[in-house]
């Protein structure tokens, strides 16, 4: 029966999926197009659906109501499936890509030899499968597996939309758990939140709550504790105080505070939080001073204390070196005389077992590096390099001859093997590590590479304290330098060379707090007589400052400078969210750079065979990690993967894996550390006030290496230039340094 969308009453509707509009695997919110018996057009349906695909039959029911734009609705409050009867509807059903194995030429196939008896064939026959042209043995083994594994999810989605929760999570929850989704499910669901990606503590609390789980209880108290470490070790916070720690606890489960007391308590025993005082001076009973870790950071920080004075204290198996005639021979060597700077940090690095390297753009790091490496490879020395990133490791060897890898390559990390294969039982050949852009390095990796150093060699530290800290928790880099246990060099003075690029002395005048300077571009539109290297356009409107990017990266950087468009501009953003923010941007430059009409709907995005995607998490097992960037080569509905290729590598995903890369023709400006583009571009508008910061401002500029243009306003420019207020993480290593080395 169907209802006049001028009420408001529960209707009943039945009715044949034609095609799906839009579905999000985060929320479940899906709109699909309806074909419903006794109707001439399509009905349009909303809500939060088990992933339908076209052919089902859907029996609902909802309320009908009409939206501003795309006019009549239904908006379905509860439905049920049923599997389609009709030749048409089961070629459409199995066409849709719902069965690894079948594309939509095979379903065709299928369908012609068994008609409306292809459903059972596949369910009870599948052996039949063979009498198909094209369908051998591992086809149907294919097949066979993909359609029990689909009924199961099936079930587990059923018992999840009857529990309230999205039910995009389904296949995640079933393919971590398999048969016992359900079990898990029911015996403690905030499990999820800890196991499964993407699953966070509030979602798994609506459905705890569904099933029965008091408000005040233990396990849930617990589970919100951890949530809100874990989101502090999202801003970067190693630790957070005991005092505020409640008050967001309170905020997070609204419960009285002595339940959450009660429930650090419990899980401080068991050992999956660690409490210590800030200050050992004051009285341990004042809760205000206290810090709470999660277990993993406090070791890891602990950990990290330790092996840096152990490995400073250490005896060297390099033997005296005589400075003086090392930087002669060197210079010789490299073809360059360094500076008297240059020269004396040299002597620091000869002098001491560990090290700091800092400087910006233009002040001789990478000269610094090379001179290193030719007195140490003189010496016979064995010397590995390396860096946090894939970009930035290739940066390196470029930079200095020699092969440098991601530290996640060097330790040998395996998945299969359950982790790092280089550690303190199986150390790192090498006399010499030298890490590059190491203030991207967070607490947990700083850990991993440190135990995997030999204790005779040297180690030596390389990176921009400007910069934005890492994106993992801890501000490593900076605790060691301000902890004055562990020698620095410093580069202040920009070379010659280098103050011919503009990017590099506005990058330095950004840092000091200072404007920076470029040549006069009205509206956007007017082009200087003489190319520069870094650019500002003034525009006001973030409509104008999106049509304004569009236009530089399509078309007037590409015909200009020659740069291509998506290979060699990197748009960045500071915000997410917004017209400029990175969601809106990369689609519309999708729009513009592959107009292309094929591709997969997965959730809110659409992947297009050539698009420009980026990894969002470590993936270990397929050796492509946070931050990389890689090319869509093909998309094979038929085996459900997309094969993108990251740096020549090609990797295959499942389609229920794409949650793991977006978009990246515009990305973060923290996505962005450690790598180089040929070409930046950036809006920056007031509306950015909560994250405009003059680190962030030096990041961006700083990763342009041959052209920058930032789009925006001057207001908004001078806010973030002369905004120095860094956001400050609770971290404890600099304390912990200067603890370790008094007690030696």
């Amino acid at each position: 029966m169907q209802q006049s969308s001028k009420n408001n009453y529960l209707s009943d509707l039945s009715g044949q999926v034609e095609r799906i509009t839009f579905a999000s695997e985060e929320s479940g919110y899906t709109v699909a197009r309806l074909k419903v018996y006794g109707r001439h057009d399509l009905v349009t349906i909303v809500g939060a659906l088990m992933s339908p695909a076209p052919g089902e039959i859907l029996k609902m029911r909802g309320r009908w109501g009409s939206h501003p734009k795309y006019g009549e609705q239904f908006k379905v409050e509860y439905y049920e499936t049923k599997v389609p009867a009709s030749v048409y509807g089961i070629r459409k059903y199995l066409g849709s890509g719902l069965i690894k194995g079948i594309g939509p030429k095979i379903a065709e196939r299928i369908v012609a030899s068994f008609g409306a008896d292809t459903l059972a064939v596949i369910e009870a026959n599948t052996d039949k499968l063979a009498e198909v042209d094209g369908i051998g043995k591992k086809r149907i083994a294919m097949i066979r597996t993909a359609w029990d594994e689909q009924k199961e999810v099936r079930e587990v989605m059923l018992f999840l939309q009857s529990h309230g929760v999205s039910t995009g999570y389904a296949a995640k929850i079933f393919k971590h758990y398999g048969q016992e989704s359900i079990a898990v499910v029911k015996e403690n669901p905030y499990r999820m939140a800890r196991d499964i990606f993407g699953i966070g503590f509030l979602t798994a609390d609506k459905i705890a709550a569904k099933l029965g789980f008091e408000k005040d209880s233990p396990m849930r108290a617990q589970a919100g504790i951890i949530y809100v470490l874990h989101q502090m070790a999202d801003d970067g916070h190693v630790y957070y105080p005991y005092l505020p720690l409640i008050t967001k606890c309170r905020e997070i489960l609204d419960v009285n505070p002595a339940i959450i007391e009660t429930a650090i308590a419990d899980i401080t025993l068991d050992k999956t939080i660690v409490i210590e005082d800030l200050n050992e001076s004051i009285d341990q009973f004042q809760n205000n001073y206290k810090a709470v870790y999660l277990q993993k950071y406090h070791f890891c920080e602990s950990r990290i204390a330790d092996m840096l004075i152990r490995l400073k204290y250490a005896p060297s198996n390099n033997g005296a070196i005589d400075a003086k005639r090392a930087i002669d021979l060197a210079e010789a060597q490299i073809g360059i005389r360094l500076a008297k700077h240059q020269a004396d940090a040299v002597k620091s690095v000869l002098a001491h077992k560990v090290m700091v390297i800092t400087g910006g753009p233009g002040t001789g790091k990478t000269t610094l590096i090379s001179a290193i490496l030719k007195i140490f490879m003189r010496m016979k020395a064995r010397v590995l390099l390396s860096a946090p990133t894939g970009r930035a490791a290739k940066r390196m060897t470029e930079a200095t001859g020699n092969t440098a890898k991601t530290i996640h390559r060097l330790l040998e990390y395996s998945f299969k093997k359950g982790g790092f294969q280089k550690n303190s039982n199986t150390p790192l050949q090498c006399d010499l590590l030298i890490v590059d852009e190491a203030s991207m390095i967070d607490t947990v990796l700083m850990y991993h590479l440190l135990r995997a150093v030999p204790t005779h060699a040297a180690f030596i530290l390389v990176g921009d304290v400007n910069q934005l800290p890492s994106v993992g928790a801890g501000s490593v880099l900076n605790d060691i330098i301000a902890s004055d246990e562990i020698p620095v060099v410093a580069l202040t003075q920009i070379f010659r060379q280098a103050r011919q690029s503009q990017i590099i002395v506005n990058a330095h005048k950004i840092n000091r707090g200072i404007m920076p300077r470029w040549p006069s571009v009205k509206g956007g539109h007017q082009a200087p007589k003489e190319l520069s290297d870094f650019y500002f356009i003034e525009q006001e409107e973030p409509e104008k400052v999106l049509d304004t990017i569009i236009q530089l990266v399509q078309k007037r950087i590409p015909l200009r400078f020659g740069f291509h468009a998506v290979d060699q501009i990197q748009v960045l953003t500071p915000m997410h969210r917004g017209i400029v923010g990175a969601g809106n941007l990369n689609t519309k430059l999708q729009e513009f750079l592959n107009p292309r009409k094929d591709g997969l709907n997965h959730g809110h995005r659409k992947f297009k065979p050539g698009d420009k995607v980026m990894q969002i998490r470590n993936n270990y097992d397929k050796n492509v990690f946070n931050g990389d960037i890689g090319r869509i080569d093909n998309i094979s509905f038929e085996n459900q993967q997309v094969v993108i290729f990251f740096d020549g590598a090609m990797v295959i995903y499942e389609f229920s894996e794409l949650d793991e890369i977006t978009l990246a023709y515009a990305v973060s400006v923290h996505k962005a550390q450690g790598s180089e583009y040929p070409a930046v571009v950036m809006p920056i508008l007031i509306q950015h006030y909560m994250l405009l910061q003059r680190n962030l401002i030096y990041t961006a500029v700083t990763r342009g290496r041959r052209l920058v243009v930032l789009v925006g306003t001057r207001k908004a420019l001078a806010i973030g230039v002369h905004n120095n207020k860094t956001h400050k993480r609770n971290t404890g290593l600099q304390d912990r340094l200067f603890q370790r080395n008094v007690k030696r």
